[in-house]
């Protein structure tokens, strides 16, 4: 496991990570801008074609993110879309920023999460870290998501890592962003913390690292 998270960090650390953001709406868009600005290169992942069309013609269909911003990143080659979840596969860190819209019982609807995981777990390889975004009920990422991406024999906190940090948009907001707004981290096991972090520390101003991600998950619905 050492040898897996030195490796990974030492990528977040060079900006070499390549990074898959799986839902491009309000909260995976700037998170992946965000990335991409810094340097990484970023492959979008999204099931509306309007979407990924938008993105990969260099347009803008957020108020928040101006279109010359996609269309740089675009030409620089450090961002990019895709509807195909096999291309999963191509990505360092995967972070999940898909909807969880409440239910009729008023509980979040996993049910695009779940999708997601079981896509991830398909084409998951060691060494990589996968992190939930999504808002949910705590204990969700340790005891929904890390099984789904356990079915194929790798073991998370082993040989791969896995962390929940709550995305923090206020879509509308002039005054707050993802740029000026402290990430709350927190992994399944203390590696899993350090790498999340890290990696959020390359496009946020503060990181507030807990000691879970069932802490991290119970911080947003506070």
């Amino acid at each position: 496991m050492k040898a897996l998270a030195e490796r990974l960090q030492e990528s977040v650390r060079a900006r070499t990570a390549r990074i898959g953001i799986i839902g491009l709406g309000y909260a995976g868009l700037p998170l992946a801008v965000a990335f991409a600005e810094t340097g990484f290169r970023v492959l979008g992942f999204d099931t509306d074609p309007a979407k990924v069309d938008d993105l990969e013609r260099g347009k803008s269909y957020l108020g928040s993110i101006a279109p010359e911003r996609i269309a740089t990143l675009r030409e620089q080659r450090l961002l990019r879309a895709t509807a195909d979840l096999n291309r999963l596969s191509e990505a360092d860190a995967l972070l999940i920023c898909v909807p969880t819209p409440l239910g009729e019982d008023r509980q979040p609807d996993l049910r695009f999460v779940v999708e997601t995981g079981h896509a991830i777990a398909e084409v998951l390889e060691a060494g990589r870290i996968v992190i939930l975004e999504s808002t949910t009920f705590p204990g969700t990422t340790a005891e929904v998501l890390a099984p789904l991406l356990e079915k194929n024999g790798l073991q998370a906190g082993e040989d791969f890592f896995l962390a929940y940090s709550p995305e923090r948009e206020d879509p509308g907001n002039p005054r707050f962003g993802l740029a000026s707004i402290p990430k709350v981290v927190g992994g399944t096991d203390p590696v899993s913390s350090s790498i999340a972090a890290a990696l959020y520390r390359t496009i946020v101003p503060e990181v507030v690292l807990v000691s879970s991600a069932a802490v991290a998950e119970a911080g947003k619905l506070t």
